[in-house]
């Protein structure tokens, strides 16, 4: 009788011990990124689209650490209204470098990198929701057609804080698939993203 206790007892334990194993190891994700920029001046943001991917490290079932990296496909139209003495020019050459430019251009993503610590929340077997915060760092390319016949191409970076929140749903074991958002604080370019794609665990 004492044997089968101890028999029963140790299974217990081991069953419980096998509910609580924790995920740990790396993982990779990969998809497709969609980008809502506003940069200085613009009348609203401009979408562009993109590739994103990112690698990471689950430490335990709840918490991991990803790196992120983003490029653009494309680049997004806008409109733009700005000084003359912000870009040090006189557009319409009255010497008065006060006057409003009203131009359209482009914005290209060059990258996107960051780093973000990661929440896991499972709401159910295969369903799990997430938040995550860390630091981003943006490199934009931008082109302007002014009214007065100047092209004008100019390089912008910016970096700051970043937070997002998503879901993912587990395919596999190994397999899933996840969908996000993430805003970036930038002192100079506010921007926000979505993320569509797969991850695997290793």
């Amino acid at each position: 009788m004492f044997r089968s206790i101890l028999i029963a007892s140790a299974a217990v334990a081991g069953l419980a011990s096998a509910a609580h194993a924790q995920e740990t190891g790396p993982y990779f994700e990969g998809g497709y990124q969609y980008l809502d920029i506003k940069p200085d001046g613009a009348d609203s943001g401009v979408d562009t689209n993109g590739i994103a991917a990112r690698a990471g490290w689950q430490f335990n079932n709840i918490f991991s650490l990803e790196a992120e990296l983003a490029t653009g496909i494309d680049d997004g139209e806008f409109d733009y209204n700005v000084d003359e003495d912000e870009l040090n020019f006189d557009d319409n050459n009255d010497g008065d470098l006060s006057d409003v430019i009203a131009a359209s251009g482009d914005v290209g993503l060059n990258y996107l990198t960051g780093i973000y610590g990661k929440a896991n929340l499972p709401l159910t077997e295969r369903l799990n929701a997430y938040a995550r915060a860390g630091y981003a760092y943006v490199d934009l390319d931008a082109s302007l057609d002014t009214p007065g016949g100047i092209d004008i191409n100019v390089e912008d970076s910016a970096d700051g804080p970043a937070f997002g929140a998503g879901m993912s749903y587990d395919l596999s074991e190994n397999l899933y698939l996840k969908g996000d958002y993430t805003y970036y604080s930038f002192d100079s370019t506010d921007t926000s993203g979505v993320m569509l794609g797969v991850g695997y665990k290793f």
